[in-house]
């Protein structure tokens, strides 16, 4: 992912030596799009989609039955039907008493239909509708793997700023223990009282504090960042710190704007929710339409299993919806308001990607603006800091200066590590903004 070249910029140093070969901000958003469960779930969605486009494809094709089975009775329908299909009719089966008390006879039956639609407009709107089905479950693929990689860029880099601000902290607590080494031995040369020394143990103490703060810190960003690619939670993974660079063009809202409008998944969903609705309206108008079938059978009966007759069948059947409760036609006028909402929704998505846009171009300006102040305020605290500190061991101030010195320095840090954090994070929320994956 392009991103993390904004924190490449900030942030140089190099996170302790290992034996895996480092983590790259792509890498993980791969790992997390091939194994979060967001993931896997939505690409199992896709394929039960495609899926139910093969179900309905499948009214184009003839339906084909083979069918034995096998009846005893004495039911004087079933003895004549059954004796007539076997063509073992004969006169006497006229008889009075033959016809209403007849013996019990068997039929053993196998029966080989076809039925093939000609015309029937249902087939052809059932097709449409889960072909966009399934290209709604795309686009919700998309959306997913598009959010995993602005969650995984967030993660990413919130490690990355934590592991700084523990090796900030570290060297907060050794510059403590050094201002209080000389403020003792300035004690211990009466130059000072012990105030001044005990204010930097307190100094000292609140630093430690911090330093245990950063690395807890440091500790759930990397578990946020397992989770996000189904890793163990505990995984240790040094991260690579040199991705390729970004360039996004902010000087050109309209055209990022056009971007957006093309490459959102959201803008997709809705323009594919509009045609699934005008799917849906020509399928209620399909039940106004007749349907032709054609349909043929054959069959062998008999009264033993290796005795049979054959007989077979052929014919058509023409089927009109004359009326059916006024059901149909009020299935077809939801239809028709579904297609209106979903128009309207079309166009409210589409808005919203523009202003999507508008505000992620703005935050990232100000991010970027933000970090060059806090870079600038950084320095400025730290050389503040040197002379303080100078001018403390030289006597010519108090302790009290020397601590709103340092505490100046970590403030100014924090600032510059907040401001790194949201240059990241704008620059991704722009990318996903514009659609980019």
């Amino acid at each position: 992912m392009k991103v993390a070249a904004v924190f490449v910029a900030s942030v140089l140093a190099t996170l302790p030596a290992s034996a895996q070969s480092p983590l790259s901000l792509s890498e993980a958003i791969a790992r997390a799009k091939a194994r979060n469960p967001d993931a896997t779930a939505a690409a199992a969605a896709e394929r039960e989609a495609a899926e139910r486009v093969t179900q309905a494809r499948g009214g184009y094709f003839p339906k084909v039955d083979i069918a034995e089975s096998w009846h005893r009775g004495n039911h004087p329908v079933f003895v004549f039907s059954s004796v007539l299909a076997q063509r073992q009719f004969t006169a006497a089966r006229f008889a009075l008493d033959a016809l209403n008390h007849p013996a019990s006879t068997d039929n053993f039956r196998t029966a080989f239909s076809v039925e093939q639609p000609l015309f029937d407009r249902t087939t052809s709107a059932n097709v449409r509708t889960a072909s966009i089905a399934r290209d709604l479950s795309a686009t919700g693929r998309r959306l997913v793997d598009q959010d995993l990689t602005m969650a995984v860029t967030d993660a990413f880099g919130r490690v990355l700023i934590a592991a700084a601000t523990v090796r900030s902290a570290a060297a907060m607590v050794e510059t403590a223990r050094a201002d209080r080494a000389l403020a003792a031995n300035r004690r211990d040369a009466g130059r000072v009282t012990e105030a001044d020394v005990l204010q930097l143990d307190v100094y000292l103490a609140r630093s430690l504090e911090q330093q245990l703060q950063a690395t807890s810190d440091e500790r759930i960003a990397r578990a946020r960042l397992n989770q996000l690619m189904d890793e163990p939670l505990s995984a240790m993974f040094p991260l690579d710190l040199t991705p390729p660079p970004i360039a996004i063009d902010i000087a050109n809202p309209a055209g990022l704007e056009e971007e957006a409008l093309k490459s959102r998944p959201e803008v997709a969903l809705a323009i594919q929710q509009e045609q699934l609705a005008a799917a849906m309206v020509d399928a209620a108008k399909a039940a106004f339409l007749p349907q032709v079938i054609v349909q043929g059978g054959w069959e062998l009966n008999g009264g033993a299993w290796n005795s049979r007759s054959s007989s077979w069948v052929a014919g058509g059947v023409a089927r009109i919806n004359v009326f059916h409760g006024l059901a149909d036609k009020a299935r077809l006028a939801e239809a028709r308001e579904q297609a209106t909402r979903r128009a309207i929704e079309r166009m409210k998505a589409e808005t919203m990607a523009r202003l999507d846009v508008q505000i992620a171009i703005a935050r990232l300006e100000t991010a970027r603006a933000s970090e060059a102040v806090g870079r600038a305020a950084a320095d400025q605290a730290r050389e503040s800091r040197r002379i303080i500190r100078d001018r403390y061991e030289s006597g010519l101030t108090d302790a009290a200066m020397l601590l709103r010195s340092a505490d100046a320095v970590q403030q100014a840090d924090a600032r510059q590590i907040a401001a790194r954090v949201n240059v990241l994070t704008a620059t991704a929320a722009l990318q996903r903004a514009i659609g980019k994956p």
